[in-house]
């Protein structure tokens, strides 16, 4: 087995203004660019401050970050065990196929192994195949039980 190119590790100080590219580029692909609010201070303060509400592990090629996973925590479920939510992963244009992706999967499964989840959950664009089949090739399975709803609070609601 070859050796991964890629250097996979939590994100920093430094890497802000490359994690909020890599998240606009995908608010971008997703179609949600208009409602985008996610500024280089949240990702500070929320992702670098002293009780992180998220974490961001970034994928580095050649000394420049090209793939991002953005990840939380449930604390715990009906097991009492937590479930690691990946909330957006997303690999540069010019750094797909190269294996990114897959780096950012293997080691998203070892921090949830290191923190005890059992499981790992997302959603999945629905017109995106080719993700789904990356997904596939991960290992991963469509949830054939759950599936995902929303409720959009607005301020008529209140």
């Amino acid at each position: 087995m070859t050796a991964s190119p890629f250097i996979v590790r939590p994100f920093e100080r430094d890497d802000v203004a490359c994690v909020l590219r890599l998240m606009r580029d995908l608010a971008v692909f997703e179609g949600y660019i208009d409602d985008f609010r996610v500024t280089e201070g949240d990702l500070i303060a929320h992702g670098l401050g002293d009780n992180p509400r998220f974490g961001v592990l970034v994928a580095e090629l050649d000394g420049r970050v090209v793939g991002i996973a953005v990840h939380y925590v449930i604390p715990w479920t009906y097991d009492l065990k937590p479930t690691l939510v990946l909330k957006e992963l997303f690999v540069d244009e010019t750094a797909r196929s190269l294996g990114a992706g897959a780096a950012l999967i293997a080691a998203l499964k070892r921090h949830a192994a290191a923190i005890g989840a059992p499981r790992i959950e997302w959603s999945v664009l629905a017109s995106n195949d080719e993700a789904k089949r990356f997904y596939r090739r991960q290992g991963a399975v469509l949830d054939a039980i759950w599936e995902p709803w929303a409720l959009s609070i607005g301020s008529d609601d209140a």
